[in-house]
């Protein structure tokens, strides 16, 4: 059988399929967004009528290959990707993933894996390379069976809520003061987070904290981390639950990365480990009845923390398998950087130095100047990661760099202690971080590892896009150029 036939036939997918038919009756339904994720992380897809579940579970829908490139076009007019003349890719949903939405309780949302046109002469019906929710899940299910060991992880996405003129353009300010930690300031956004928990509540979010940041309007909620699909699935949508939000309350909700210089950037911290065992528990989060299939509010808990310090070895330091998979993420951050820091206004962040973004391929115990730094014990926080980052994407690269870490015993050194910026001065020798995109391009494709995170037609459609990108970006004549060479002769 085909990797579609498998999929659909799967044992337990027929009870699952009749489960949604029961959610869909009960709670009233009468469309469905069926959900995928293009390269960059947006959500594409299409809508259908509830009336035809039964038939869309076991057919699945069409919609053109360069879909998962968002259908844009590059600088010369070639569509990204894919061209017209190429095929269309089919849509299955996973019935697991149904859920209604709290803003119109008439709608519904499923994600889907996509898979090769069932008439195509080559791979007929096979695993769409380009499905990059698809290929973490692969990339997920080939780390267990190998290492015993599933990553968990948690992410800390900062965005900017922003005010906006009459015709829908920014003005620049936002809804907020730039004062970190003010509860005054995370007070004045209350009537927007309130309705950003609440529609996150009901979708599965299990929202732990939250607190302004350092930027005008700029605000960070955490919600409860998790196996890394689920964790890439719950930030998604999360970020179509704010823009919702931003509809409703007429403001702009901004996940660029750096909209302002001389103030904090929007980062994504990542943090990341590695367990054996634990036990999937629904967390129902306030819901009864839930308003979706019980798996949607499910978290991983309990098991063996394996970056836990073996105390054996050492008090502090984490044990070998955590030692392995950071000296693993050490030696492919500049590749990692490309997916991790994947748009040209990334690079500000990067620029503006003294705002928290680190720039230096080192670790160490609650040191932000570091890349990577152990924030708790178990647990290892990427912090180069912005919000505009595909978090199914990074999970597979992070995946790959803790796979090699762990296969060739990587030795990540002594944990920096000083910052590392004195600690240069002081004469030690640090790899830099790529400080612009095309130099992370390049690193990207100069990383065998990393690059396998990225399987044939994701890697090709990954390079159009951003190369593109690029391209587009040095071709442009911005408002800093006028000013500065203008007059620059005679």
């Amino acid at each position: 059988m085909t990797d579609l036939e498998n999929f659909v036939n799967q044992s337990g997918r027929d009870k699952l399929v009749k489960d949604v038919r029961k959610k869909i009756d009960e709670l009233g339904i009468t469309y469905i967004y069926y959900q995928f994720v293009s390269v960059t992380g947006r959500i594409v897809g299409k809508g259908v009528p509830a009336d035809h579940w039964e038939s869309m579970a076991e057919k699945g829908f069409q919609l053109v290959y360069g879909s998962t490139a968002n259908l844009f076009v590059d600088r010369h007019g070639d569509y990204i990707g894919y061209g017209p003349e190429s095929s269309e890719l089919v849509g299955i949903p996973e019935p697991d993933t149904f859920v209604q939405l709290p803003w119109d309780k008439r709608v519904a949302r499923v994600w889907c894996t996509c898979f090769r046109n069932r008439e195509e002469e080559e791979n007929p019906g096979g695993h769409l390379t380009s499905d990059c929710r698809g290929n973490l899940k692969d990339f997920q299910d080939q780390f267990q069976t190998k290492f015993g060991m599933n990553m968990r992880a948690g992410t800390e996405p900062e965005m900017m809520w922003l005010t906006k003129k009459d015709n829908g353009e920014p003005t620049g300010d936002g809804y907020s003061r730039p004062y970190c930690y003010h509860i005054d300031q995370f007070e004045s956004l209350r009537p927007v987070y309130m309705k950003v928990i609440d529609y996150c509540r009901a979708m599965g979010l299990d929202v732990i904290q939250g607190d302004h940041e350092d930027a005008p309007g700029q605000l960070e909620l955490n919600f409860m981390y998790d196996d890394v699909l689920r964790n890439a699935d719950r930030l998604t949508t999360y970020r179509q639950i704010c823009a919702q939000v931003a509809r409703e309350f007429n403001l702009i909700a901004c996940f660029m990365s750096k909209p302002f210089m001389g103030v904090s950037a929007n980062g994504c911290h990542t943090n990341v480990s590695l367990w054996k065992g634990g036990d999937l528990k629904s967390t129902p989060i306030g819901n009864n009845p839930l308003p979706g299939m019980d798996q949607v509010f499910t978290h991983v808990s309990g098991g063996e923390n394996m970056f836990m310090p073996d105390p054996k070895i050492d008090e502090v330091k984490p044990g070998p398998v955590g030692l392995n998979c950071i000296g693993g993420l050490l030696k492919h951050l500049p590749a990692l950087t490309c997916l991790g820091s994947p748009t040209v206004n990334s690079y500000r962040r990067l620029w503006d130095t003294g705002f928290w973004a680190p720039v230096y391929a080192d670790w160490g115990y609650q040191n932000r100047t570091c890349s990577v730094r152990v924030s708790a014990p178990g647990r290892v926080e990427y912090r180069s990661v912005d919000s505009t980052h595909n978090p199914y994407l990074m999970g597979a690269g992070i995946l790959k760099a803790f796979e090699d870490g762990l296969d060739t015993k990587i030795n990540p050194g002594e944990p920096e202690k000083k910052n590392i910026y004195d600690a240069m001065k002081d004469g030690k020798e640090v790899d830099k971080l790529p400080m612009t995109l095309g130099e992370a391009i390049d690193r990207l494709n100069s990383d065998d590892i990393i690059k396998s995170a990225l399987p044939e037609d994701m890697l090709r459609v990954f390079n159009h896009y951003k190369k593109d990108e690029w391209e587009k970006f040095l071709s442009a004549v911005t408002q800093w150029d006028v000013d500065t060479y203008l007059d620059v002769l005679p």
